[in-house]
């Protein structure tokens, strides 16, 4: 059996030292991906219409029970089509005027705008896979 010295201990502990913390990164990986949802407001939303081709909202408040089981579907979902379409996210609380000229009349309510246009809207709780299908579908994907 050979014996190692203090040069090759050393070495084979900085190479086990660089690998945990490559493997800590890696798993850390998806907690620091936070899909980029953004936040609609009344006055910058024709900008984010014109800026964003491709664009879902979600009008949603604060007391809704449903808004809430649909937020993590849309991150998800902001997360799955990065790059393709925009996903946002509006309190019809604090944009009552938006809400109102959109027609929004129940929450959760989301719009799929394409270039502007409406394509398709989703008003209540839906799962996942139907809300996928909707944008896909809206903008051809």
């Amino acid at each position: 059996m050979k014996i190692l010295d203090d040069k090759e201990l050393e070495f084979i502990r900085d190479k086990k030292l660089h690998e945990m913390k490559q493997q800590i990164m890696r798993a850390d990986e998806p907690k620091k991906k936070k899909p980029n949802v953004l936040t609609v407001q009344e006055e910058q939303f024709e900008l984010m219409m014109r800026e964003h081709p491709y664009l879902v909202v979600d009008f949603w408040a604060e007391w809704c029970g449903p808004c809430k089981m649909v937020t993590p579907i849309i991150e998800e979902l902001a997360a799955e089509f990065a790059g393709k379409v925009t996903f946002a996210k509006c309190n019809t609380e604090e944009n009552k005027r938006l809400a109102a000229s959109m027609g929004i009349t129940a929450i959760p309510t989301i719009i799929m705008f394409s270039k502007g246009v409406v394509r398709d809207r989703a008003v209540g709780a839906f799962p996942k896979d139907v809300i996928k299908s909707k944008v896909k579908w809206s903008f051809g994907i």
